[in-house]
């Protein structure tokens, strides 16, 4: 399944159903750009995960609303309930074990 960029108008459409990985990023944050293909490998080897990619500098309502401090931001949400929530780079690994045990 293709990441999937998303807004203040079809985030909540886009992340009401199964389990969805939403990772909060801005394009000058290096952290955020070196989780980013960690995070299209999962979509692309995990069926059962979809990931959802919000802009913070371009989405502030987003962000304010998930009390979003540091990026990149990463949540697990499971039917539209935010179930687990970290900050920081993971490694694919351990990033696919947070989310599948959230």
């Amino acid at each position: 399944m293709p990441v999937v960029y998303t807004n203040n108008e079809n985030f909540a459409k886009e992340v009401e159903k199964g389990t969805v990985i939403v990772d909060f990023y801005a394009d000058w944050c290096a952290p955020c750009r070196m989780i980013g293909p960690v995070l299209e490998q999962i979509a692309e080897e995990n069926e059962d995960i979809k990931v959802v990619k919000v802009n913070v500098d371009e989405n502030i309502e987003l962000a304010n609303q998930f009390g979003i401090r540091g990026i990149p931001a990463l949540l697990v949400l499971k039917d539209g309930k935010t179930v687990a929530q970290r900050a920081g780079f993971m490694p694919k690994d351990a990033l696919v074990d947070w989310i599948k045990n959230s």
